[in-house]
């Protein structure tokens, strides 16, 4: 089993979760989140004073699936969020030990 996490823009979350339908997957984890890259932010006006935002609104996608389906996963993602700018997100891939479904106490690929 692998864990997928994606992090891209906020706009591109509902083209991304309709490309993982589309292979199969069930089941995602999306949390906000903040951060910068390469683009390191940008300065913006308010009420005349210019400051700068360091930190972008960024969408957090996590998914655990089967080693079956890691590189149709991993292609759907980055076709759906790619928006060829810089700031289009990473995707980061890592190995998981275990899965176990709370509620029936199923393990495994079984869980996920």
């Amino acid at each position: 089993m692998k864990k997928i996490e994606a992090i891209i823009k906020p706009f591109k979350l509902d083209e991304v979760k309709e490309a993982l339908q589309e292979i199969g997957l069930q089941g995602i984890t999306v949390i906000e989140a903040k951060g910068f890259g390469r683009q390191k932010g940008h300065a913006e006006l308010y009420r005349g004073a210019e400051y700068v935002v360091d930190f972008l609104p960024k969408v957090k996608i996590e998914i655990v699936i089967g080693d079956d389906l890691v590189e149709k996963a991993i292609e759907a993602i980055r076709r759906a969020a790619q928006t060829g700018r810089i700031g289009d997100g990473k995707i980061f891939v890592s190995n998981i030990e275990e899965a176990i479904r709370i509620r029936t106490g199923e393990s495994g690929l079984d869980a996920i």
